[in-house]
């Protein structure tokens, strides 16, 4: 697509916390959280335009975690004192939903303020919201109308987002590559076609401003080998612009995720492990990059992380100094692809 490269240098927005924001976040005064988050957000701004990033997100700061934006903005979940098996606060969905106003898109205007590059947002995507919150008894009839009406309020912040001037969307699902695998994960309280139909809801956009794209991301994780047919009726069903993927660990699995991808879907591939202290052999991740160029043109290609560096604000993966340089490393790696251009 011919304005990718914008947004070559990816990221999946949730960033380590500085300590005085999680100083404040634990204070519990409002007044000096907003204030520190604020600030925050403009530092995250000034850091990720030193490392060249072609985009840039407020970091999660605002939120608790990946899921904040919804969760803390809709009403109709309780929030439980259990945690599921990846340590996230469980949250059950005791009505349908129904959003009480913005979700990200008042700060997404904040960020339009502090940069000339137009921000980024990420959002947890409805089925993923769905298949986690819903239970059985509990409010909604089904997981399927619980997606649908969460698919309709993430659609209408697209949109608003757009409005103000966000033209990178990214949709997070961690469960979705469990979908594809040749032996999948238990569907849970989704199946894999009310995913489709679900996720499909909320990307559907009648118009694409110039340079809009809306991605998702399907998990932190390859599995060990992909059903093709299972990740070409993904990709065909879910019309997003770019597809977030795994590609850290150089398995043929990874690969096959490629493969299977439209020729008019871009792919952002997460390139370097962000659980992992260590730095990648940049030999080693430019081999990875040369066999996906293989079976997908580079120009409709991004990098990024693998994930968020800290989609739990108070469990980062790294220090602030090995995300760094993770990301400097992502920069680096995306002018050993496309030069200087961006």
């Amino acid at each position: 697509m011919a304005d990718t490269f914008n947004y070559r240098i990816d990221h999946h927005g949730s960033l380590v916390r500085p300590a005085e924001l999680t100083a404040a976040r634990a204070a519990g005064d409002p007044e000096a959280l907003r204030a520190a988050e604020t600030a925050a957000v403009k530092e995250a701004v000034v850091f990720q335009r030193r490392i060249r990033s072609t985009v840039v997100t407020d970091g999660d700061y605002p939120r608790e975690d990946f899921r904040s934006a919804v969760l803390d903005n809709v009403s109709g979940f309780r929030r439980t004192d259990e945690t599921d098996a990846d340590g996230l606060t469980r949250w059950v969905a005791e009505s349908l939903p129904k959003a009480n106003g913005p979700l990200l898109a008042d700060w997404a205007a904040q960020l339009a303020d502090l940069t000339v590059i137009a921000p980024k947002a990420s959002l947890p995507s409805p089925a993923y919201l769905a298949a986690t919150t819903f239970q059985p008894g509990h409010g909604p009839s089904s997981a399927r109308e619980l997606g649908e009406v969460l698919a309709e309020i993430i659609h209408a912040e697209i949109e608003l987002l757009v409005s103000r001037g966000v033209r990178l969307i990214q949709l997070n699902n961690p469960l979705l590559a469990g979908h594809l695998a040749v032996d999948p994960a238990a569907p849970g309280a989704l199946s894999f076609e009310d995913v489709l139909a679900v996720e499909a809801l909320a990307v559907r956009l009648d118009e694409r401003p110039e340079g809009v794209r809306i991605g998702v991301s399907i998990g932190h994780a390859a599995p060990a080998a992909v059903d093709r047919a299972a990740a070409e009726h993904l990709y065909g069903e879910v019309p997003a612009d770019r597809w977030i993927l795994p590609y850290d660990q150089g398995t043929g699995a990874e690969l096959d995720l490629v493969r299977a991808l439209p020729e008019d879907r871009d792919a952002c591939l997460g390139v370097v492990d962000a659980s992992v202290a260590a730095l990648e052999d940049i030999d080693a991740v430019m081999a990875r990059i040369d066999a996906a160029a293989e079976v997908k043109d580079l120009e409709d290609m991004a990098i990024s992380p693998s994930r968020g560096f800290a989609d739990v604000a108070t469990r980062p993966l790294l220090t602030a100094e090995e995300q760094r340089q993770k990301l400097v490393l992502v920069e680096t790696l995306a002018r050993y692809c496309w030069g200087n251009e961006f």
